[in-house]
């Protein structure tokens, strides 16, 4: 890398870990600043998996306050993310690189439009818990629905991890009656955990570009800090903005290779 390709990639690690620790879809940032380096689109997948734990990791920190009294919740639904997050490591791998090319501008597509759609999920998320009242008393973990849809969710993190934290934040909002800020915590730990369980997958069958690994890591962990301490005060629309636009420049960048 040029040293102005070094600081795009280390300013996208910082802005994704910003975005994930927020909302999530902070790939959609890192993806195509790491395709327009030269990386082949695996190799910046699974470069971009193993930079982006420390970010994840640090913006778990960042909410221990509200993880407070989630031990049982998190243990429950890590367990699914997990198992989920090994499989989709497993099929990144298993099918051929062209599958890959093929299927990504689709899951980047359906990524926008998650983003996009994130205010109406929110607005329906909080009609829900008003319809639901006090007198409602549901599985405090989401029950069986909840894991085995994270579990899904965890499939296409461990193979492309783009807007995973927006899935996460409906699933867990229609299905668990808690604070959104308590969902967003748990919804880090979720993320941290698949994208560990799959980098440590691909460190025995991918090759890396350990650079662009380096820059991502220290970029997102400051991010992640970042995101938790006034990622909250940025205008959600402007981000939004920001990740359509970005994202919209990977699904070129795909198409064109």
């Amino acid at each position: 890398m040029t040293i102005w390709e070094m600081l795009a990639v280390f300013a996208a690690g910082v802005s994704a870990g910003t975005i994930n620790t927020i909302v999530g879809s902070g790939t959609l940032i890192t993806f195509p600043v790491l395709l327009a380096t030269g990386l082949p689109p695996v190799t910046a997948t699974v470069s971009n998996a193993l930079g982006l734990i420390p970010g994840a990791i640090s913006g778990a920190i960042g909410y221990r306050k509200e993880l407070t009294g989630q031990r049982r919740r998190i243990l429950r639904l890590g367990s699914a993310a997990a198992v989920g997050g090994f499989c989709g490591a497993v099929l990144l791998l298993a099918l051929p690189p062209t599958a890959f090319e093929t299927i990504v501008p689709v899951l980047v597509g359906l990524a926008l439009v998650l983003v996009v759609l994130q205010p109406r999920i929110t607005t329906a998320v909080k009609r829900r818990r008003e319809r639901l009242g006090s007198d409602s008393h549901p599985d405090p973990d989401g029950g069986p629905l909840l894991i085995t849809g994270l579990l899904l969710a965890s499939v296409y993190g461990g193979y492309f991890t783009a807007a995973q934290g927006i899935i996460y934040l409906a699933l867990m909002g229609m299905l668990l009656t808690d604070t959104l800020q308590r969902v967003n915590a748990t919804k880090n730990v979720l993320a941290a955990i698949v994208n560990t369980i799959a980098a440590t997958f691909f460190l025995f069958a991918a090759d890396f570009d350990w650079t662009a690994v380096a820059l991502i890591a220290v970029g997102s962990t400051l991010g992640g800090q970042l995101g938790a301490k006034i990622g909250r005060r940025l205008p959600p629309t402007a981000l939004r903005v920001l990740i359509v636009a970005v994202g919209t420049v990977a699904i070129v960048q795909l198409l064109l290779r």
